[in-house]
C-alpha cells in the first residue's frame, strides 16, 4: 500500500523548533529562505552539513525531513536546534521533500533549497542559485557537469545522464545539463506547485518534477555547481546498479511525459 505524504500531519506536534513557530528573519533583499534537508540515516554526516549551513547562511532557516531513519539522525537534528520533521513512515526523497515544501507554504516561505544530507551539495552554492532564481527563475538547478568541478559518471549512468538533459532541455527549451540533481531552488510558484504534486517514485522528484513544472508554466534554469564526495555513510544507490539507473530512467520520463496538464496547471495557488 501507498501512503501518500499529504497523509503526514505537519502541525505543531510533528515539526519541531525554533522555526516552527513562524520563521526567520529575511534571508536576504529576495525574501525568507527554507534550506529542506531530507535524511534517511544520516548521522554521521547531517551535524557537520547543520553546522555548515549555519556557518555559510546563518540568516536562512533550517529544515530537517528525517524519512523514519533507523539511527540518530533525528536525535542529532533536534540537538542542533533546528527545525525537525519526524516522518512516521519512510517515504524517499520525494515524498520528504513534498513534505518539506508543505511546510515551507504554510510558514510563508518565498524560496527553498534542498540539500542532501550527505554533505555532496556545497552551501556556499546556495547564493549563485538565488542570483539565478533573481533573474526571472521559479526553479534553479545546481548542475554538474555544467563547467565547474570534476564531477564525473561513467557508462551507462553517463549515457543516461546525457540522453534525459537533451530530452528534458528541449522540452523545457533550455539547456540542461543535469537533470538528475537534487541539489535544486525553489520560488514560490513552484513551492505551490510541489506542495500538492510532487512525485515520490525513484527519480520523480528530479525528471518528473521538471516536467510536471514546465507543463505547469514554470520556468526552469541552472547554474553550475562542483559536487563534493560523500562525506560518509552509504549511498542510496550502488555503483554497480547503473544499468537499472539507465532502464528506470527512461520509464520515469515516459510516466512524466504521460501525465495530463490540465490538473497541474490547476495545482498552482
Amino acid at each position: 500500500m501507498t501512503i501518500e505524504p499529504s497523509a503526514v500531519d505537519l502541525d505543531s506536534r510533528t515539526a519541531v523548533g525554533p522555526e516552527a513557530e513562524g520563521g526567520s528573519a529575511p534571508s536576504g533583499a529576495d525574501g525568507r529562505l527554507l534550506v529542506i534537508i531530507p535524511a534517511w540515516n544520516e548521522e554521521e554526516t547531517l551535524p557537520d552539513v547543520i553546522a555548515e549551513v549555519r556557518r555559510t547562511g546563518p540568516q536562512w532557516d533550517i529544515l530537517v525531513v528525517n524519512d523514519c531513519s533507523r539511527d540518530q539522525t533525528s536525535v542529532l537534528a533536534h540537538r542542533a536546534g533546528v527545525t525537525v520533521l519526524d516522518l512516521p513512515i519512510n517515504l524517499g526523497v520525494g515524498g520528504a521533500m513534498r513534505a518539506g515544501y508543505k511546510y515551507a507554504q504554510r510558514h510563508g516561505y518565498d524560496y527553498t533549497v534542498q540539500l542532501d544530507a550527505d554533505g555532496q551539495h556545497d552551501p556556499a552554492a546556495i547564493p549563485d542559485l538565488l542570483a539565478a532564481a533573481g533573474a526571472g527563475s521559479n526553479i534553479v538547478i545546481g548542475a554538474r557537469f555544467a563547467g565547474k568541478g570534476d564531477y564525473r559518471a561513467r557508462g551507462p549512468r553517463q549515457w543516461s545522464m546525457r540522453f534525459l538533459a537533451a530530452i528534458l532541455s528541449r522540452l523545457t527549451g533550455v539547456k540542461l545539463t543535469d537533470t538528475t540533481s537534487g541539489f535544486k531552488l525553489c520560488d514560490r510558484r513552484a513551492i505551490g506547485l510541489f506542495a500538492v504534486d510532487y512525485p515520490a517514485e525513484y527519480l520523480g522528484d528530479t525528471l518528473e518534477a521538471l516536467v510536471i513544472a514546465h507543463r505547469a508554466g514554470l520556468s526552469v534554469a541552472q547554474a553550475p555547481v562542483a559536487m563534493r564526495p560523500r562525506a560518509g555513510g552509504s549511498p542510496s544507490h550502488s555503483p554497480l546498479k547503473a544499468a537499472v539507473f539507465l532502464g528506470r530512467a527512461f520509464f520515469a520520463l515516459l510516466i512524466a511525459l504521460s501525465r495530463p496538464t490540465r490538473r497541474l496547471a490547476r495545482s498552482i495557488p
